[in-house]
């Protein structure tokens, strides 16, 4: 069927969470993600089709197709596809195939990478002031314990936070 068929099919094979290595089996979820980003859904085809489809071709026993048993598939869809489409069978079948080589994984819905300044003032190192700044040493690396024990000015028995000016002022105003 082709050599872009093929290549979308192994893209979708290996998108999504948890996917780990080269995989040449698709999921029906990444069945369902590849006609929902291509737009092959219509009147006529729907997720039902697909997953009906995708049990039909699939071994038994198995959760997983292979591009062959994908090529099967589609045999099965394109009559859905060209009905929705009204267009004839042959007609379909290649549209099909061609809107699932264009098409590609949809990145919709995802965490993109934050375009505020506030990340990078987080973890620069030269805008901490006070104590804090004791728990980096010049290179900005962290101090650890010993950077932490540095910045504890104050006497953690006497239970008041440094620099507090009344400590021992309580009993004097609450004991009348």
């Amino acid at each position: 069927m082709g050599d872009y068929l093929k290549t979308q099919f192994i893209t979708f094979c290996n998108f999504g969470a948890g996917v780990k290595g080269n995989k040449s089996t698709l999921t029906d979820k990444n069945l369902t993600k590849m006609f929902k980003d291509c737009k092959l859904y219509g009147k006529f085809l729907t997720t039902t089709d697909t997953d009906i489809a995708f049990s039909k071709v699939k071994e038994k026993g198995k959760k997983e197709i292979t591009f062959t048993e994908f090529e099967k598939l589609l045999e099965d869809i394109a009559p859905k596809y060209a009905k929705s489409n009204r267009l004839s069978l042959d007609a379909g079948s290649k549209a099909l195939i061609d809107a699932i080589s264009e098409g590609g994984p949809s990145l919709a819905g995802t965490t993109g990478v934050s375009k505020t300044g506030a990340v990078d003032r987080m973890t620069d190192h030269t805008q901490y002031t006070g104590s804090h700044r004791e728990r980096f040493d010049e290179t900005g690396r962290g101090k650890g314990l010993q950077g932490r024990q540095a910045s504890d000015a104050s006497d953690a028995s006497d239970g008041y936070v440094g620099n507090y000016r009344g400590s021992g002022t309580y009993d004097k105003v609450h004991n009348k």
